[in-house]
């Protein structure tokens, strides 16, 4: 148990960054006045789904959560196709670790671009810390099989090979991370170890 909290906090870790690297802006710091600003602009121009998504990043850096969902539902509302909002509504709730609500955004997140190697891991993700490691192995390997070289989807593919006892498989990806990962590689000898035990 301890290693499987372990686990989930770098996973944690690894999809803040991911989100962060993907465009989301949600964990950088929030600039003074800047809610107040967008807020004013949002009064001003209350249809621009835009202003929403703006206003919510700033709520999110602030992390002002609740009110940062609200800002994003509201550009969701004035622009259904607005991908981003299923993206940001999905990445507030990960961050609150309310993941059975993330779960609905990340999956319409991912129906807008089914072969997205990181839209595919960010749905895993969130169902590894679900403890569903059949469904997040499955959207784990997709995304693999869309960018071969994602080194963090091969290292939680190989940890939902351990939890699910297919160690063999967990090895296999253990030596191919070898040369491409030394710190993941270790990381996975070291789960591999205690699981063999």
């Amino acid at each position: 148990m301890k290693n499987i909290q372990h686990f989930l906090r770098v996973g944690m870790v690894r999809l803040c960054l991911m989100l962060t690297f993907s465009g989301a802006t949600l964990l950088s710091s929030c600039k003074p006045n800047e809610v107040e600003q967008l807020q004013q602009e949002v009064w001003k121009n209350p249809q621009d789904a835009r202003g929403y998504m703006l206003l919510g990043s700033a709520y999110a850096r602030a992390q002002r959560y609740s009110e940062a969902s609200e800002s994003f539902a509201k550009a969701l509302a004035l622009d259904p196709k607005l991908d981003d909002a299923y993206h940001a509504l999905g990445a507030v709730a990960f961050n609150q670790k309310k993941y059975r609500e993330a779960v609905p955004y990340f999956q319409q997140h991912l129906d807008r671009a089914p072969k997205d190697s990181l839209r595919l891991y960010n749905l895993g993700n969130t169902y590894m810390q679900l403890k569903q490691f059949d469904k997040a192995a499955k959207l784990y390997d997709e995304a693999i099989d869309n960018s071969e070289s994602f080194k963090d989807a091969h290292y939680n593919l190989a940890v939902c090979y351990i939890e699910m006892g297919r160690i063999k498989e967990a090895e296999a990806i253990y030596k191919w991370l070898l040369d491409k990962n030394n710190y993941l590689a270790v990381s996975l000898q070291k789960r591999l170890n205690k699981e063999v035990r």
